[in-house]
């Protein structure tokens, strides 16, 4: 199964007052991850961005183990869960500086025109990020 993996320096500013990272950076960091594995895959989100297909999360699920405090590294894994040609599914692992899972979660995209919200093909308005993701929808089915 292809895997991104990007690690984060926790910031104070992320932080609670109870020292710990605030629940809602956690979904900033996802993002983070989606971004850098899209950008292993070969892709660039940005440019899709500028050709007027945006990808809005239609769901997002988090389920939080244990903290991470400032100062420490976290690590985001991120891989393709489902992909069904229109809607993809992310699944995360956060790790903690020691390597215990933080939490795990997964977020569901559509891909739509910026201007209309119309939801798009992407085997046929970028056939190479359909390929990209059935190839590794087949790899994680086959694990």
């Amino acid at each position: 199964m292809i895997v991104g993996t990007k690690e984060i320096e926790v910031r104070y500013a992320e932080t609670d007052q109870m020292g710990v990272v605030y629940h809602a950076n956690y979904l900033i960091w996802m993002e983070l991850g989606r971004t850098s594995f899209i950008e292993k895959l070969g892709f660039n989100y940005a440019a899709m961005e500028r050709d007027g297909i945006i990808s809005p999360v239609i769901d997002i699920q988090a389920s939080y183990k244990k903290p991470v405090r400032y100062g420490e590294k976290a690590t985001v894994k991120t891989w393709v869960e489902e992909y069904d040609g229109l809607r993809v599914t992310y699944g995360y692992e956060i790790l903690t500086e020691s390597g215990e899972i933080a939490l795990i979660g997964n977020s569901k995209h559509v891909c739509v025109k910026k201007d209309s919200f119309r939801p798009i093909s992407l085997k046929r308005l970028f056939p190479e990020w359909h390929e990209a993701y059935e190839n590794v929808k087949k790899q994680h089915a086959a694990e």
